[in-house]
């Protein structure tokens, strides 16, 4: 068996992230071997890694070459350079990964563009696809300067969707701006008066009263897709102000979900990941760093230290 150092959750350690020595993968027939050359970070997998038990291996994206193609034909060839997730474990030097979890990168996107892409990039195209044909309608998107964010607000614009961003700081208007927002809205609690809407579409990350408020701000029959809690998981409604609107919803969003049942990892990859070959979508990487400071990094992403993705390079 040969070495593969992975990082995995070791409680008595600051930071509770390490790398250590952890088996070589045994490819399923379905599986490419993939040596990983970079992996970004999630809020999701590093939350659950402040609390994971000892030897947990925690990790969804990554970005690599094939060094064995899957057994059964299936998937990219060996040496091809791809992009994949996991539903843990991908933080390793070589992991086994199912052909309908990769796609291969045109030789224009790098390692670290990729390595953002399959958590942040596959949220943000499934949930906007909850919307069906966005041209003109207006879109909410909360948590604006997210990893899932950044990715939503430039491929609402690539839908033709009025692209309306919330976000905590006027500092952080020029950006939403440049990657698709028309309209910004500014301030810790989403306000229940507001110009752009009713929504056909929200995308909400922050839960509680922005939630609360976000639903009272749909058009009828728009939906509102939930897909994570960046702020407080407890909300109070006044349904008088959301049933009245007529058909609206609230979608409880996981991904995982949505990879089972609307469409495997892989084409979705693909396609973002040619949007970046066409240079009209660009990750927004925050910070690069070795593999080796994913404590210290891990840390920064819990206290909002950065916009956008984290990537870390395996060496």
């Amino acid at each position: 068996m040969n070495a593969n150092r992975s990082i995995v959750v070791d409680p008595a350690s600051p930071g509770r992230l390490v790398i250590r020595e952890a088996p070589d993968p045994a490819p399923l027939p379905s599986e490419a071997l993939v040596r990983v050359s970079a992996i970004s970070l999630n809020r999701g997998e590093v939350r659950r890694a402040m609390n994971a038990e000892a030897g947990w291996r925690p990790g969804w994206d990554l970005a690599g070459v094939v060094e064995r193609a899957a057994a059964d034909g299936s998937g990219p060839k060996e040496g091809a350079r791809v992009v994949g997730m996991l539903p843990s474990g991908a933080w390793s030097e070589r992991v086994a990964v199912p052909t309908h979890a990769l796609a291969q990168l045109p030789g224009e996107v790098s390692f670290a563009q990729a390595a953002t892409l399959p958590v942040a990039g596959l949220t943000a195209l499934h949930a906007l696809m909850k919307g069906g044909l966005l041209l003109e309608r207006p879109v909410l998107i909360t948590g604006a300067t997210g990893g899932v964010g950044d990715f939503a607000l430039q491929l609402a614009r690539l839908s033709g969707a009025r692209a309306v961003a919330h976000i905590r700081r006027q500092d952080q208007e020029s950006l939403v701006r440049e990657l698709g927002a028309e309209a910004v809205v500014i301030g810790e609690n989403l306000p229940a008066e507001q110009p752009f809407g009713p929504y056909h579409l929200i995308l909400e990350s922050v839960g509680g009263q922005t939630l609360s408020t976000a639903l009272t701000l749909l058009g009828e029959g728009g939906i509102c897709v939930s897909f994570g809690v960046s702020g407080s998981a407890q909300m109070t409604l006044d349904v008088t102000r959301f049933f009245p609107i007529g058909g609206a919803s609230l979608y409880g969003f996981i991904l995982f979900h949505e990879l089972k049942t609307v469409e495997p990892a892989g084409p979705g990859l693909a396609r973002l990941a040619g949007l970046i070959a066409q240079g009209k979508l660009t990750p927004r990487i925050s910070v690069e760093a070795p593999w080796a400071q994913v404590a210290e990094v891990a840390q920064q992403l819990i206290d909002r230290r950065y916009p956008g993705k984290a990537v870390l390079h395996i060496t």
